[in-house]
């Protein structure tokens, strides 16, 4: 009887007319989603694992993580580390004085932040190119403050690529730490005052906690997003700051190895995915921390 009344449930489900438009629209989407997103990550998986004679095999896998393509990884995330770390830094103090102002000039504050994000980053990328190459304004301003070993290397190095990716980064570390820093309330803060704490047992004790969890997820974005970035590292790095896009990139078009190609991809699926799990994780535990302070 039991049986009979749930099958019985989706039938008349399926008879309602909303049910059925519902499905209706949904299915433009799923179709998009399937042949857009899905079918392309499943075939990538199965090129990853096809060899030369169409057997699976898992030496591509076994390639990418030994020898340069694993010293490319490691590359890989280290300069998003790097990038993910001074974003946050420079991304922290930005947030925290926009926060600070009236609406109307934080709003302003936050336009100049943002605008910059919508050029393109080919140009953008060139911009830093000018500014930090040997006759470029920083080392014209260095070399005019008289400092020794000017003009200095900014370009086709570490550096170069480091100060490239946080600048595109930066827009988002600021946009997300500054709807949290604009969510704290600030009487906790003058509270703390009252009670006799200082300014840094304040910052450590109260803001910092309240933040944390918005650090947090600022950093494994910036850190996430900088994994698949190409254009920045290709043009402002050298041979020893090559990435997995870049990488990929070489396979695919010089070296003609798809395989392989498709194997470094799903890794960089695979890092993508572990960051974006860290960041609900952090983002479920920052929710849970508020909970339990408001209660």
């Amino acid at each position: 009887m039991a049986a009979l009344t749930a099958t019985a449930h989706p039938r008349k489900l399926l008879a309602s007319r909303k049910t059925r438009v519902g499905i209706l629209y949904a299915l433009p989407v799923v179709v998009y989603l399937l042949v857009l997103f899905v079918y392309p990550i499943f075939t990538t998986l199965f090129l990853s694992l096809k060899n030369a004679d169409g057997s699976l095999t898992l030496h591509w896998y076994v390639d990418a993580l030994t020898g340069v393509n694993l010293s490319v990884l490691f590359t890989t995330l280290r300069i998003s580390a790097e990038t993910a770390l001074f974003s946050l830094v420079i991304g922290f103090l930005l947030a925290n004085a926009i926060s600070r102002l009236k609406p109307l000039w934080a709003a302003l504050a936050m336009l100049i932040v943002v605008v910059p994000h919508f050029i393109s980053a080919l140009v953008r990328t060139y911009g830093w190119i000018i500014l930090l190459g040997d006759k470029g304004l920083v080392n014209e301003i260095l070399a005019g403050l008289s400092l020794p070993g000017t003009p200095f290397q900014l370009l086709y190095n570490e550096l170069g690529v480091v100060i490239g990716t946080t600048s595109m980064m930066l827009p988002y570390t600021v946009l997300l730490l500054y709807g949290v820093m604009r969510g704290v309330d600030r009487r906790l803060l003058a509270a703390a005052a009252s009670m006799g704490a200082g300014g840094v047992t304040i910052f450590l004790r109260v803001y910092l906690p309240l933040v944390a969890p918005g650090l947090a997820s600022a950093g494994l974005l910036s850190f996430i997003l900088s994994l698949g970035y190409y254009i920045t590292p290709a043009l402002m790095g050298g041979p020893n700051q090559t990435m997995i896009a870049t990488l990929i990139n070489q396979q695919v078009t010089k070296d003609n190895q798809w395989n392989g190609a498709a194997a470094q991809g799903v890794i960089l699926l695979l890092l993508t995915i572990a960051g974006l799990l860290l960041v609900k994780l952090v983002s479920s535990l920052g929710a849970g921390a508020k909970k339990r302070s408001a209660s």
